[in-house]
């Protein structure tokens, strides 16, 4: 990865790969089961500068970037990750870019699931996100989806994670269509809102 505004960021070296596959998924289609189903598409650009790259728990690179940035790390008050974060994921857009890989910003993402909601409300259908995974980790308050209320009921076709399949699956989800209980961002805890909506 490379930075429009910074040459040093070359030489830390960040690679990452360009295709997000998904492979350990089983697809569900009428009852039927396919666990040999993967899929692919394009990355939104946190995806991978404020999720892989970023997270404590995976590689971990705000501290370094801060410190090449020569920003305040001792005092939190100066907001040092916040500010490596957004030159981490400008890099990320930047390096895709460069290299003619699609990718997306998760403002023109966000503006572009609103877009879908509208055209499903015009053809009287209902849209089945979950608010976790279509609110961006990064400035998530800047979007309208932030501010969307959000509905995730079972359907069909589907994928769903392996270890939820077969006949020992776990169906309490089943049921979120009759629990008929709305939330909105207010009841919400930081960072997350309750998906179980009337459907």
């Amino acid at each position: 990865l490379t930075h429009p505004d910074f040459s040093w960021f070359a030489e830390l070296g960040v690679r990452w790969h360009a295709l997000p596959a998904v492979s350990d998924q089983t697809l569900e289609i009428g009852g039927l089961r396919y666990g040999c189903a993967p899929f692919s598409g394009w990355y939104m650009g946190t995806e991978i500068g404020a999720r892989n790259l970023a997270d404590a728990d995976r590689y971990d690179l705000l501290p370094l970037i801060a410190q090449k940035m020569e920003l305040e790390v001792a005092n939190e008050a100066s907001l040092w990750r916040d500010r490596a974060l957004v030159e981490l994921n400008r890099a990320v857009l930047h390096s895709y870019s460069e290299a003619g890989v699609t990718i997306v910003d998760h403002h023109t993402a966000s503006r572009q699931f609103l877009q879908h909601l509208e055209q499903e409300k015009k053809a009287n259908r209902t849209v089945n996100a979950d608010w976790a995974w279509i609110v961006p980790p990064m400035s998530a308050a800047t979007t309208r989806v932030f501010h969307t209320p959000m509905q995730q009921c079972p359907v069909s076709p589907d994928f769903h994670p392996r270890e939820k399949t077969g006949p020992t699956a776990d169906t309490s989800e089943a049921d979120c269509c009759e629990n008929r209980s709305t939330h909105s961002r207010a009841d919400a805890p930081f960072g997350r809102v309750p998906t179980h909506f009337p459907c």
